[in-house]
């Protein structure tokens, strides 16, 4: 070197060597010290953010390491790391972890959202997807047997010409699934193992009816991905942790969930029936049996109103609607029965069920007056009182923090019989007039003169009981500080952490 390249050299610092990544079980450790160079310097790394504490992360591990251990054996170039989020918080800040566990696939560094299931092979069928070219080439009849044994569901398209239009349509259809594995085949000898032919797709799945043959146009790759989709799920599915990523990540939006002990006989008859209507709306409703013997699915039981005694039973959902419910009108759990409200749920030919608790004896005893569905509209919409509202949820902690000084505003008022405070679960009661977004939300229902329509307010001040009796005084008018920092969101994963308990 020259006098000045030493030179040069002896101002430059030496950069760290990269930080040690330690495993287990064959998984990755990742920090915030050495997450960066593994993301960065690895082309494809699937990273779980787990907390030590979440029974779902630890359900997850097995399968997660399992998966792992299968990728290195294939010689596979995908990595799994995992990040406990409890102790390496700025990464799960800067990538937005809001439950556990949470997976995102990082591809060159770049973050995408994981869509796959929590079992090992659905997590390794996932990431061969992603990696890998969108169809596995059958080049022969063990191949395509092999194809079949080792995946619960393939999809096979037969073209003799590889670069033909119908070929080009199923490609495409098959990178925009990450769910389901693609096979081609080019030759009648592989074809022939299947009976499969020309120019044709079928679905092979391993439960069910076994194939499903598609009969549309491969050439609409609109109708072949709804095709897929359709027929790559169980005509009834168990929820479970597990299932619970393909229930909610699908397409269908409206779900049918019946409510049994799954190990009684004549559970298995209701099941029985509860399948056979299934085959009647297929790639239009979700149908769904939940165990109720299991003490994981009792949230599910609440957010649906159900208890015990209810059970066996059945209720409709449609997610893309606020999430609304409906409630058959008969207990009967015949195929024809289930079958003929299903329909009108479809159509829309009847109206949400609102949930509603029975009014408590003492419900307007108290400082603070006691709301449910019944006796909301009585109370909130008397347009010759000021009624203020807390709308919660059992389980929130900020409604909990919130109950003392609520309290106290109701004892502020509490001779006064011009002023309302009430409160109202919104788990055990709905409203058709509007819909709550978070815990707790606060509502004014003002005093106004006769023959003026009644007038909804959002309070977002302050949540002492100065600023909120100020308000209050005003008829809603006069509103001090914002509130809005502790509202605890409810969204359409609220059910989703309701039904898969990470909430």
């Amino acid at each position: 070197l020259t006098l000045n390249e030493c030179y040069f050299l002896s101002l430059c610092e030496v950069p760290d060597a990269t930080p040690e990544v330690k495993e287990e079980n064959g998984v990755l450790i990742l920090t915030n010290d050495n997450f960066d160079s593994v993301v960065t310097e690895t082309k494809h790394v699937l990273v779980e953010f787990y907390a030590p504490w979440c029974g779902h992360c630890k359900a997850l591990a097995p399968e997660y390491a399992k998966a792992a251990a299968q990728l290195k054996e294939e010689g596979s170039e995908v990595k799994l790391g995992m990040v406990d989020a409890t102790v390496e918080t700025e990464l799960g800040t800067k990538f937005k972890v809001q439950g556990y566990p949470t997976l995102k696939f990082f591809k060159n560094g770049s973050p995408l959202e994981y869509g796959g299931g929590r079992q090992a092979a659905d997590i390794v069928s996932w990431l061969k997807k992603k990696t890998g070219p969108p169809t596995v080439p059958l080049e022969n009849a063990e191949a395509v047997a092999n194809f079949k044994k080792d995946n619960e569901v393939v999809v096979i398209g037969y073209f003799p010409d590889s670069e033909s239009d119908g070929h080009l349509s199923f490609k495409k259809v098959a990178d925009e699934i990450d769910d389901v594995m693609f096979g081609s085949i080019h030759t009648a000898e592989a074809a022939a193992e299947s009976d499969i032919a020309e120019n044709t797709v079928t679905v092979f799945k391993q439960f069910d009816e076994g194939r499903a043959d598609y009969d549309g146009a491969v050439t609409d790759g609109d109708l072949l991905n709804k095709f897929v989709k359709e027929n790559q799920l169980r005509l009834v599915t168990e929820f479970t942790s597990e299932s619970a990523p393909k229930i909610f990540g699908g397409d269908i939006q409206i779900h049918n969930l019946l409510f049994i002990p799954k190990l009684s006989q004549e559970s298995q008859d209701h099941l029985t029936a509860f399948t056979e209507a299934a085959k009647q709306f297929k790639g239009k409703v979700l149908f769904i049996y939940i165990d109720t013997d299991s003490e994981e699915n009792k949230r599910v039981m609440e957010f649906f109103g159900l208890t015990d005694a209810d059970i066996p039973d059945y209720r409709i959902i449609k997610m893309s609607e606020n999430m609304a419910k409906f409630k058959p009108d008969t207990k009967e759990l015949t195929t024809e029965a289930i079958a003929a409200f299903t329909n009108k749920v479809v159509t829309g030919e009847v109206q949400r069920h609102l949930m509603s608790a029975e009014i408590p004896d003492d419900w307007d005893k108290n400082p603070v007056t006691v709301l449910v569905g019944k006796n909301f509209e009585q109370v909130a919409y008397d347009k010759k009182k000021k009624v203020f509202v807390e709308f919660y949820a059992p389980w929130c902690g900020h409604c909990k923090s919130l109950a003392p000084t609520w309290d106290k505003l109701g004892e502020k008022y509490s001779d006064n019989a011009d002023v309302v405070i009430a409160k109202m679960d919104s788990t055990a009661n709905e409203l058709s007039q509007f819909e709550i977004s978070g815990f707790p939300t606060l509502k004014f229902f003002p005093e106004v003169a006769e023959g003026e329509e009644q007038k909804v307010l959002d309070y977002d001040g302050d949540r002492t009981v100065e600023a909120m009796a100020a308000f209050i005084d005003s008829n809603g008018e006069k509103v001090s500080g914002g509130g809005d920092e502790d509202l605890e969101e409810v969204d359409e994963e609220d059910l989703d952490e309701d039904m898969d308990d990470s909430l």
